[in-house]
């Protein structure tokens, strides 16, 4: 299993920045998929997923109406826009398998994650 995010950068606040994850070594398109983020001196954060199918998306209420997550199949890609970011929304930004409640158990396929900083 390989799982490659990229796209993180500084951003002021009320921005926007886009996400990629790009994955390889498993079904992509028969899996739940989400983003996990990790702050300085905290732990991980599940933030949001979709469904295998996108048909279905759940967001943690720190990030609705604020990001989008879609992903692209035929690609085996995730993204995951944000419009809008905070200065809480720093943190490193992790792709995962899984959903809110079973993403803790792929935590050994993540990649490096992507670095995204919100500052003025």
């Amino acid at each position: 299993v390989q799982v490659v995010e990229s796209g993180g950068d500084w951003v002021q606040p009320g921005g926007s920045l886009r996400l990629s994850c790009s994955t390889s070594g498993f079904a992509f398109n028969e899996n739940e998929m989400g983003w996990v983020r990790q702050a300085p001196g905290k732990g991980p954060e599940w933030i949001v997923s979709i469904w295998s199918d996108a048909s279905r998306t759940n967001y943690a209420d720190s990030v609705k109406g604020r990001f989008t997550i879609s992903r692209d199949n035929a690609k085996d890609s995730l993204y995951l826009q944000m419009d809008g970011p905070e200065p809480t929304d720093t943190a490193q930004y992790y792709c995962t398998r899984g959903g809110p409640r079973s993403w803790y158990k792929y935590t050994a396929e993540w990649g490096q994650g992507t670095q995204v900083t919100v500052s003025s």
